[in-house]
């Protein structure tokens, strides 16, 4: 068995994709999931499967679309939580936890649209792409960003820092 991060995107944001924690874990536990925990309200859950990650998402997504809730699913293992932390591009820095993001990325992006990207140009804002995951520091808050106008063409959910720590300490089975 392994244990993973369920993250659910689009879920509980405005008036669309409502869902109780409870709910979700009686479908994540409907999927085959074991061990199942949710993280705030936000679409997190944590669970042990014993198969792919692919058919987790699969078989997670499938059982929300059958009710009523036709979101897309990412999971992320605990040794991929704990590289996402590890590979903070700015360790050390005092970056306000709600500010600091990790968009979780369905799939790698084009490195030339990563490339492409001006960094320079988002200042103050931030920008790292590492893999399936861009590290995004919105400096005067996510609603006034121009970080949302990058597109890396493939679809993300993020979660703010201190969720991706809280996260990966669930995962790790020490939160």
């Amino acid at each position: 068995m392994t244990t993973y991060a369920v993250l659910l995107r689009g879920i509980n944001v405005g008036r669309n994709n409502r869902i109780s924690m409870a709910d979700l874990r009686a479908v994540l536990e409907r999927a085959g999931c074991s061990d199942v925990r949710t993280h705030l309200q936000s679409g997190n859950g944590v669970v042990s499967w014993s198969g792919s990650a692919a058919d987790l998402e699969a078989g997670v997504a499938a059982e929300l679309a059958s009710h009523g809730l036709p979101v897309p699913v990412l999971a992320r293992s605990a040794a991929e939580l704990d590289s996402v932390v590890k590979r903070n591009p700015w360790p050390g820095e005092e970056l306000d936890p709600k500010l600091f993001h990790v968009g979780f990325l369905f799939d790698e992006p084009d490195p030339a649209l990563v490339a492409a990207v001006d960094a320079e140009a988002l200042r103050p804002e931030r920008l790292s792409v590492s893999g399936r995951e861009a590290y995004l520091y919105y400096a005067g808050g996510v609603q006034r960003s121009r970080l949302d106008r990058v597109r890396l063409g493939v679809q993300m959910t993020a979660r703010n820092w201190r969720t991706v720590l809280a996260l990966r300490e669930m995962t790790a089975g020490t939160g």
